[in-house]
C-alpha cells in the first residue's frame, strides 16, 4: 500500500525498568534507531522506572532516572508504586520538576487540594504528524500507603472510564498508560469502550504477540529493561479508520549503546557514590548476620523497629540484611547496600498463637531458606525471625511446630489468646513470608522512613550494640 494513502504511528513503550541502568543506554539507542526509520514515533514509560535499590537512584533521589528519560526523549510517563510510595511528595516534586515530558496519572490527587500535584497531569493530548493522541494514566491503588504520604487514590477503572468518555471525541488515538497489572488491563479492555491501546506494567508480564480484546490492543514489555514494546497503528487518509499493523516487544540489544545516555549514567553514578559516602555512624565492632539462627545484626534491626514504633515487641526477618555490618565508619551507602529494600515498619495486633506459629516456622529451613520476590523485598531469602522485647525457650531437636516450650513478653508468659501490639515489616501484611503475621488487626503503617533509616537511628542509640549481642532465643 503506498504511503501516500496511509499514515503510520509507531508507539514504543517500556515499563518496570526498576533502575536497571545497564539496559537504559541500549533502550535509548534502539529508540533512536526507530526514530530514524519511522515517521511518527511516540515513546512512553509505564512506571517503576525508578527503584531505590540502585545506587544511582538512591544517591540522586531519582534525578539520574529523569536525566535518562529526558535524553532518551520520552513523550510521556506514568508513575508506578516505586515512584509513588518510596519517595515523599517533596522528593517527587524535585525530581520530576526536571522532567521535560508530562507525567500522566489520573487516579492520584493531593489530599490537601483534591488536585494532581504540579508535576502531574490527569490527561494529555500529544500531536505526532497527523495524529492527535490522547494519553491517560493510572497507577496501582495502594490506598493505605498513599494516604500516609498525603495522597488520595481514586478507583483507577472508574476514573479511566470517565476520562475516556470525555477525551475520546477530541483525539484520533486514545492510549492508556496502565501501571495496574494484566488482569485489570484485560478487564478495562472488555468494559471501557473507546480505548485503542492499553500499555501495561506492574505485573512484569511480557506480551510478545499482539493481544487484542474487542477494539483494544494490549502491550507490555516485561521488566528490568529486557524488552522494548512496540505497537504500530495505521489509518487511511480517506476513512480515518485505525488499524493495528503489529504489536509485541523485541529483546533489548545490549550491544547497542547511546553515548550521551551512557555518559550521563556514569556521571550520576559517580555523584551518587560520593553523596552516599558520608559517614552515618562509627561502630566499635562487627555485627554479623545469619539467616538460619539469631544474629546480632538482625537483632539490631528488630530493636530498631521496636524503638521506632514504640511497640511491646518486634519481629523482623533476617533476610532483609544482605551482609555483616562492619566495624568502623558506616556510611549511608553501606546501609543502603546492606539493607536495600524500600520496606517500612508497621504495627499490628497479634495474638499469642499467631506469634507462636510464625516463630515455629522460622525454625524450619523451608521458611528461613525460602526465596522471596517482590513486595518491596530486595533480598534473596526470607531468613529466620529475630525479635526484641520477647524471649523464646525452644528445643531444636523436637518435631516441627513442637519446638517452642515458652514465649515471654515483658517477663510474662505468653498464652495463645493474649493479644500484643507487634512492630514488624509491611511486607508481612501482604501475606508473604510468615503467613500468620498477616492475620493481625489494626495495622498501622509508618511512612516514609525505610528500615535502613531505622537502622541508622538505632546505631546512634547508646547501648544499642550491646543489646544486639544479647540472646533472645534460648535452646534447652
Amino acid at each position: 500500500m503506498s504511503t501516500m494513502k496511509t499514515q503510520t504511528l509507531t508507539i514504543l513503550h517500556t515499563n518496570d525498568i526498576h533502575s536497571h541502568f545497564g539496559t537504559m543506554s541500549s533502550i535509548a539507542a534502539m529508540i533512536g534507531q526507530e526514530r530514524e526509520q519511522a515517521e511518527d514515533v511516540l515513546v512512553l514509560d509505564i512506571g517503576d522506572h525508578m527503584d531505590r535499590m540502585a545506587v544511582e537512584t538512591e544517591g540522586t533521589l531519582g534525578a539520574a532516572n529523569v536525566d535518562v528519560l529526558n535524553l532518551t526523549g520520552y513523550d510521556a510517563v506514568t508513575i508506578g508504586n516505586n515512584e509513588g510510595l518510596t519517595f515523599t511528595s517533596e522528593q517527587l516534586s524535585q525530581s520530576y520538576g526536571g522532567l521535560l515530558c508530562p507525567v500522566v496519572c489520573g487516579n492520584v490527587v493531593e489530599q490537601a487540594t483534591g488536585l494532581p500535584p504540579d508535576w502531574m497531569k490527569s490527561s494529555v493530548i500529544v500531536e505526532k504528524g497527523a495524529f492527535r493522541i490522547g494519553l491517560l494514566g493510572a497507577t496501582a491503588p495502594f490506598t493505605a500507603f498513599y494516604e500516609l504520604l498525603g495522597w488520595n487514590v481514586l478507583d483507577p477503572v472508574e476514573t479511566l472510564r470517565e476520562q475516556v468518555e470525555a477525551l475520546r471525541p477530541q483525539v484520533d488515538v486514545l492510549v492508556v498508560l496502565s501501571h495496574l497489572g494484566l488482569s485489570t488491563d484485560q478487564r478495562m479492555a472488555e468494559q471501557i469502550p473507546g480505548i485503542d491501546v492499553i500499555l501495561g506494567g506492574h505485573t512484569h508480564h511480557v506480551l510478545e504477540e499482539p493481544l487484542v480484546i474487542g477494539q483494544t490492543v494490549l502491550g507490555a514489555a516485561g521488566k528490568f529493561g529486557q524488552w522494548l514494546g512496540k505497537v504500530v497503528l495505521e489509518r487511511d487518509y480517506g476513512t480515518n479508520e485505525l488499524r493495528l499493523v503489529s504489536s509485541g516487544c523485541v529483546p533489548v540489544q545490549n550491544m547497542m549503546l547511546e553515548e550521551q545516555v551512557s555518559l550521563a549514567i556514569a556521571t550520576h553514578r559517580t555523584e551518587a557514590v560520593h553523596s552516599l559516602g558520608q559517614t552515618a555512624v562509627i561502630t566499635d565492632r562487627t555485627l554479623t548476620i545469619d539467616y538460619d539462627r539469631e544474629s546480632p545484626f538482625a537483632s539490631l534491626l528488630a530493636q530498631a523497629v521496636r524503638q521506632f514504633t514504640g511497640a511491646q515487641v518486634s519481629l523482623v526477618n533476617a533476610g532483609q540484611l544482605l551482609g555483616n555490618l562492619p566495624e568502623g565508619d558506616v556510611t549511608k551507602g553501606m546501609l543502603h547496600f546492606l539493607c536495600p529494600s524500600p520496606i517500612n515498619a508497621c504495627t499490628i495486633c497479634l495474638n499469642g498463637s499467631q506469634i507462636r506459629e510464625a516463630l515455629e516456622q522460622s525454625l524450619l529451613p523451608e521458611f528461613s531458606r525460602k526465596p522471596i520476590i517482590g513486595f518491596g523485598f530486595r533480598g534473596e531469602i526470607l531468613g529466620t525471625l529475630c525479635m526484641d522485647g520477647m524471649e523464646v525457650e525452644y528445643h531444636p531437636h523436637l518435631p516441627a511446630y513442637e519446638k517452642i516450650s515458652a514465649i515471654y513478653i515483658g517477663g510474662k508468659r505468653v498464652h495463645d489468646e493474649d493479644e500484643y501490639v507487634v512492630g514488624t515489616l509491611d511486607m508481612f501484611t501482604f501475606n508473604v513470608g510468615y503467613p500468620s503475621l498477616a492475620l493481625g488487626t489494626g495495622t498501622s503503617y509508618r511512612l516514609p522512613e525505610f528500615i535502613r533509616d531505622l537502622l541508622e537511628i538505632e546505631l546512634k542509640r547508646p547501648g544499642a550494640l550491646d543489646d544486639s549481642l544479647r540472646s533472645r532465643w534460648h535452646a534447652k
